[in-house]
C-alpha cells in the first residue's frame, strides 16, 4: 500500500527479549493494536526504533514480518546511513524486502554541507522506485533541510514528504508558502503535535502514539474536524506523557509505557539500560497518574 503521507504514522519502538533478540510476536501484537486504533502507516527502525543498534537484516527481517498487515496499512522503513553508498545499498533493496516507503535521514556522523545533502537525497531517491519522507531534525542530527534546499528536490518525484522536527511550528507555514502542496507534511514533534496540526500539517509522525494510539489518533481527528475545544482539553492531559518524546531517555520512557498499556516490553539494547532508582519511580508515577485519568474518547462518526 502506498503512503498517502496523512493521518498518524508511529515510529515503532522495536521489541527485545531478555537475551537482546527481536521480539516478533511482541512487535506485531503493537502494530496490530496501532491499525485497530486506526493508525494510517507504520514506520519502523527509527530512532525510537533504536535504530542505531539494529542490523540492516534485523531491519529486513521487521519488514518482512509485517507483509500480512501491508494490504491494511503502509510499511515505511528508516534510513539512517553516514555513507551514500551504504544509504543507497538499503533503499535499493528495501523494496523488494516488502517496504512501502521510506523515511530518510541526512547523513550521520558528518555534518554535510547544503549541496552535499541535497546530493545525497538525489543519489539515494535515484537508486529506488520507493517514496520519501525526508526526516527534517536539526536538533539531534545537525543538519537543517532548509527552504532552498528543498527547493533543489522539488522535482525529485519520489520525493514527496517531509516529517517536520525543525522546532519551529513557523516552519509549516513557510513551506506551504514556498511550495503549497508539493510537499506533505508530517509534524515530527509530539509535544508541537497540537499547533502543528492546527497550521496545517498533512499528519503526524508520533511517539507516544507507541503506548496510546487510541489518544492520538483522537487527536489528529479532532484537530482535522476543527473541533479545538475538545482537542485541547484532550492535549492537557496528553501533555505530561508527550514531554517524555523530546528526553534523551525516550525510548526507555515509551517502552516503559507501553509495560503499562500492555502493548510492550521494557527490553532495550545496550549501552541503553532500563531506568531505575528515583528515575523509575518518577517515570512511573507520571504514566500511572495519566492512566488513572484517562479521559473518554470522543465518537467520530461524523468526521
Amino acid at each position: 500500500m502506498k503512503p498517502e503521507w496523512t493521518g498518524v504514522y508511529p515510529a515503532i519502538t522495536t521489541k527485545f527479549n531478555e537475551s537482546g533478540e527481536l521480539d516478533l510476536p511482541s512487535f506485531l501484537k503493537n502494530i496490530e493494536f496501532q491499525v485497530e486504533s486506526g493508525v494510517s502507516g507504520v514506520i519502523i527502525g527509527g530512532s525510537l526504533g533504536e535504530s542505531s543498534t539494529l542490523t540492516m537484516r534485523e531491519k529486513f527481517r521487521l519488514v518482512q514480518s509485517l507483509q500480512s498487515c501491508r494490504a491494511k496499512v503502509p510499511i515505511v522503513l528508516n534510513i539512517a546511513e553516514s555513507s551514500t553508498e551504504r544509504a543507497i545499498e538499503a533503499a535499493s533493496h528495501a523494496e523488494a524486502e516488502g517496504a512501502d516507503g521510506l523515511m530518510l535521514l541526512p547523513p550521520l556522523l558528518y555534518k554535510a554541507d547544503p549541496d552535499e545533502t541535497v546530493d545525497f537525497f538525489k543519489e539515494v531517491a535515484a537508486s529506488t522506485s520507493l517514496p520519501i519522507l525526508l526526516y527534517n531534525n536539526p536538533v539531534d542530527y545537525k543538519i537543517e533541510i532548509t527552504i532552498d534546499m528543498f527547493r533543489k528536490l522539488q522535482d525529485v518525484p519520489n520525493i514527496e514528504a517531509v516529517k517536520e522536527s525543525t522546532r519551529d511550528v513557523t516552519n509549516v507555514i513557510r513551506m506551504r508558502n514556498a511550495f503549497g502542496s508539493r510537499f506533505r507534511i508530517m509534524g515530527g514533534v509530539d509535544t508541537l503535535c497540537l499547533e502543528s496540526l492546527m497550521l496545517g500539517v498533512d499528519g503526524l509522525v508520533a511517539g507516544l502514539v507507541c503506548a496510546f494510539p487510541k489518544e492520538t489518533v483522537a487527536l489528529y481527528k479532532l484537530a482535522r474536524a476543527g473541533r479545538f475545544d475538545e482537542a485541547v482539553r484532550l492535549y492537557q492531559w496528553f501533555m505530561p506523557l508527550l514531554e517524555l518524546d523530546i528526553h534523551p531517555k525516550l525510548v526507555q520512557y515509551i517502552k516503559l509505557a507501553e509495560v503499562y498499556t500492555r502493548l510492550g516490553t521494557e527490553h532495550v539494547r545496550a549501552p541503553r539500560k532500563k531506568i531505575s532508582g528515583e528515575e523509575r519511580i518518577k517515570i512511573t508515577e507520571l504514566i500511572e497518574n495519566a492512566i488513572a485519568n484517562r479521559p473518554d474518547l470522543p465518537v467520530f462518526e461524523a468526521l
